[in-house]
């Protein structure tokens, strides 16, 4: 053999084998010094190279290049390439020959090709540049090709796209039928990959409880709910999904490329693609779930709220109207409270008050609470101060340890439709009053500490008259407090918004003031107006 080859290493015996003297480049001794040198540049590349030589494109390659072109070689060696690479030479042979005529080179980036290299047309992608080998006359004897194949990268690349992009499109989707249908017209737009994909959505027959997926031809691969088979030498992947409900069984079911390598990257990808619409419909089943414990849970929260909260006296020439309204993220119950009850020398008792905390068990220490200092209201006839001093030793005698704050108020008549307002405040907002005249001021008083911090705290009382007309809002602090703003700002946007409301009545103070507030707050509100009708027109004084 020609020492030219000896740097072919393990093709050393392929080119032995050729009879080039049968070829169009004649016998090895007779090679132009162009083409020698080209032979030499290309057996010592490590890279993937290639000679198309003479007119036929006579192909001569290196070691390198074998990986590129599979069960061709070593019959490509020595052979023209129309015949090597006839199932892509409408597209590779104009490059070639405007090359050999031209001497102009080509770049090509990731072209894809449909390249028979193990038994069928298998898409591979390739970058490669084609440039003219000139001889000492200038004319181009030959072509040759520097490549690389970039088929991992762009099948990586394109199966992350649709990873991702079936992910984004399911985002946040509760409703498995509009899952499914997104799922597939996402699917569907990666012909390469999924020549063809559906999702069969049929009733199982009685009780489904996972039956196997039926066998087609033969099983390539079986995998819990994951079947990968062949049916007529085209496989097919089928995967179980959760179905959209209890008696629906659902399967995605798609035929895979008849051009690609079934290995282990392209049966993940598959695997992948399942698993993706499997746990979206997963989500959506997982939160409609939660949808239906939160429904049932606010429906007992409200219950039990409406049982907690009971509609408030109304004894003659007063207005008492009430509202509570839950923070929207939350269960609808929690610590706030109001009350309105008469006592035995016919006084009325107001009540806000707030526990802490925002779940079941502050509403049961509000329920306790609000029970005892009914009891303890009714029964020893003190004042407001007293009766929360009260409150706070018969808790603590009963091992109710909560921590509350709270405004206990006493209305009694003075006479000629004027009425006198008590009160005592336990670390609570303050009142605000809203004259006869329009003026709102706040009932502000020095301040004392919350209920159930330290026994035996003296409680003070406060006084204020209440002429017709006069209008005592109580309400909790979601009212007023805000997380990006000081308790003050809450307080006198409050009174701004009180101020010349005296004309409306206890139920619309208290819709105007949640319009109003509620809107903005991410706490429980509860309100409690007191109201006293102004004299009708032509009343004598």
């Amino acid at each position: 053999m020609d020492e030219l080859f000896e740097p072919a290493g393990t093709l050393r015996s392929a080119y032995r084998e050729v009879d080039w003297a049968s070829t169009s480049l004649g016998p090895v001794r007779d090679w132009s010094p162009t083409l020698r040198a080209a032979v030499d540049l290309t057996l010592h590349s490590r890279f993937p190279v290639t000679l198309f030589w003479g007119p036929e494109f006579v192909m001569v390659y290196n070691q390198a290049y074998v990986e590129l072109i599979g069960q061709k070689h070593p019959a490509a060696l020595g052979a023209p390439a129309a015949r090597v690479f006839a199932e892509i030479w409408d597209v590779i042979g104009p490059m070639l020959r405007s090359v050999r005529s031209t001497g102009r080179a080509t770049w090509t980036r990731d072209m894809r090709l449909l390249m028979d290299r193990r038994g069928y047309p298998e898409e591979c992608f390739f970058t490669f540049s084609y440039s003219a080998v000139r001889g000492p006359d200038g004319r181009a004897e030959g072509v040759i090709d520097i490549a690389t194949e970039t088929t991992t990268q762009v099948l990586s690349q394109r199966r992350l796209i649709m990873l991702v992009g079936l992910s984004d499109a399911l985002s946040g989707l509760e409703d498995p039928a509009e899952i499914l249908d997104r799922a597939l017209r996402v699917l569907r737009t990666d012909p390469q990959d999924l020549p063809d994909v559906d999702i069969l959505v049929a009733d199982a027959a009685g009780d489904a409880g996972r039956p196997p997926l039926p066998a087609l031809s033969s099983t390539i691969l079986r995998d819990g709910d994951f079947a990968l088979e062949t049916t007529a030498d085209v496989p097919v992947m089928r995967m179980r999904l959760p179905g959209p409900a209890p008696s629906a069984e659902t399967v995605l079911v798609a035929r895979l490329s008849q051009h690609l390598p079934l290995d282990d990257g392209y049966v993940g990808f598959v695997r992948l693609l399942g698993a993706t619409v499997a746990q979206a419909l997963q989500r959506a089943q997982a939160r409609q779930a939660e949808r239906r414990v939160a429904i049932l849970e606010r429906d007992l929260s409200e219950r039990l709220q409406r049982s907690l909260l009971t509609p408030p006296a109304q004894p003659p020439g007063t207005e008492v109207a009430v509202r509570y309204q839950p923070a929207a993220e939350r269960a609808r119950i929690g610590g706030d409270w109001y009350d309105a009850f008469l006592l035995p020398d016919g006084a009325l008792t107001l009540v806000i008050g707030d526990v802490a905390g925002h779940d079941q068990q502050a509403a049961a220490a509000m329920a306790q609470i609000r029970n005892v200092l009914r009891g303890v209201a009714y029964t020893a006839g003190k004042p407001p101060g007293g009766v929360l001093e009260g409150l706070e030793a018969t808790t603590r005698g009963l091992g109710v340890n909560v921590l509350a704050t709270a405004v206990l108020a006493r209305l009694e008549q003075a006479g000629n439709g004027v009425h006198t307002l008590s009160w005592s405040n336990a670390g609570h907002p303050p009142p605000v009053l809203v004259a006869p005249d329009g003026t709102a001021t706040l009932l502000r008083t020095p301040p004392e500490m919350l209920l159930g911090v330290q026994a035996g705290v003296a409680r003070g009382d406060h006084r204020v008259t209440l002429a017709p007309g006069s209008a005592v809002v109580l309400y909790t602090d979601g009212l007023i407090d805000r997380r990006d703003a000081i308790i003050d700002d809450g307080l006198a946007e409050l009174v701004r918004s009180l101020t010349g409301r005296h004309g409306s009545t206890a139920e619309q103070l208290c819709d105007e003031l949640l319009a109003r507030f509620a809107a903005s707050s991410d706490d429980d509100i509860a309100l409690l107006v007191l109201r006293i009708p102004p004299e009708p027109a032509g009343t004598p004084g």
